[in-house]
């Protein structure tokens, strides 16, 4: 399907693109990134376009004859960047947006892909795609998650203005994988479990380690994005695993990988106590997972004991 076909991936250099883009070769499509960060060691086998999708005019050159549109822009942060700096996680976003699905539409792309979030759902212990719309998203996500959902709607109001839509929309659980952010005063759960694993000699944990979350792994995601795509799916699909992992278990596997002891901190807040991804949709449209935590996690260090070196400037290691 994708052969040939002329494919833009916007955020291809951070760690979701990097294995969507991967994949995308194993078909042989022509792929340009588009990015602020250059991918060195891809540019051998792709385009790479400095882009910054909050100029309007960036967006339409770099939209232009492209069969498929994969839009995994996103800021990612930590919940305490979220609640400190809302104004410069919601602002850039909803210009992400409306840029890139405005100048996808003018450009008439063929499929275009709208990567949204977690942060789009009310606390719950388990997340159903269609109960966005009549909650609320969570204090800790409001901003970003506003944003995101507005992100959503937009591909719905292009589908009915044009009489068809072709938008798929995509949830991503908790993502991790290689090319992670391991900078710890944004990082997530599982790049910072690494970061200070292998920064010191024990592993300071916040909370008891109760809380369950989701947590899939970058390939899984990319994989699932190809799926929407080539099934030409409109609803929004969750991207999990459906599988809820304590952050003990996490911790745990991390811990054993670097050989340090867990100290937990129990006067800092665990957060909800539990996120699981309802994901009944993506499997009765025949989406299957490949990658087992224990797998993910072990092999997420192994990637990052082998790069460190090339990240101290990045992320300060």
């Amino acid at each position: 399907m994708f052969k040939n076909k002329n494919i833009l991936v916007t955020g291809g250099s951070g760690m979701i693109g990097r294995q969507l883009v991967d994949l995308l070769l194993e078909e042989e499509a022509n792929i340009t990134i588009a990015d602020l960060t250059e991918p060195t060691d891809l540019l051998d086998k792709v385009t790479f376009t400095r882009a910054n999708l909050l100029y309007f005019d960036q967006c339409e050159n770099i939209c232009k004859d492209r069969d498929y549109i994969f839009n995994l822009v996103g800021i990612k942060c930590s919940p305490q960047v979220a609640v400190e700096r809302p104004a410069d996680v919601m602002g850039p976003m909803m210009q992400f947006n409306t840029n890139m699905l405005e100048a996808a539409m003018k450009a008439d792309v063929g499929w275009y892909l709208y990567t949204s979030t977690v942060g789009v759902y009310q606390p719950a212990e388990i997340l159903y795609e269609d109960d966005v719309w009549t909650t609320m998203p969570s204090k800790n996500d409001w901003y970003g998650g506003w944003s995101k959902r507005m992100g959503e709607l937009q591909c719905e109001a292009y589908g009915r203005q044009y009489g068809t839509s072709r938008c798929s929309i995509v949830r991503p659980a908790n993502v991790y994988g290689p090319h992670d952010n391991f900078d710890l005063k944004s990082a997530m759960v599982v790049p910072s479990l690494i970061r200070k694993a292998y920064d010191n000699d024990v592993l300071e944990v916040w909370g008891d380690g109760s809380p369950i979350r989701d947590f899939v792994h970058a390939r899984d995601v990319a994989r699932g994005m190809i799926h929407v795509v080539k099934n030409k799916i409109t609803q929004p699909v969750n991207l999990g695993t459906g599988t809820g992992h304590a952050i003990e278990d996490v911790a745990n596997i991390v811990s054993e990988y670097f050989n340090v002891p867990i100290a937990w901190d129990i006067s800092k807040p665990s957060g909800d106590v539990k996120r699981i991804f309802d994901m009944t949709r993506a499997f009765e449209s025949g989406f299957q997972l490949t990658v087992p935590i224990n797998t993910g996690i072990n092999s997420t260090c192994n990637w990052f004991v082998e790069n460190v070196n090339s990240m101290k400037e990045r992320y300060a290691v």
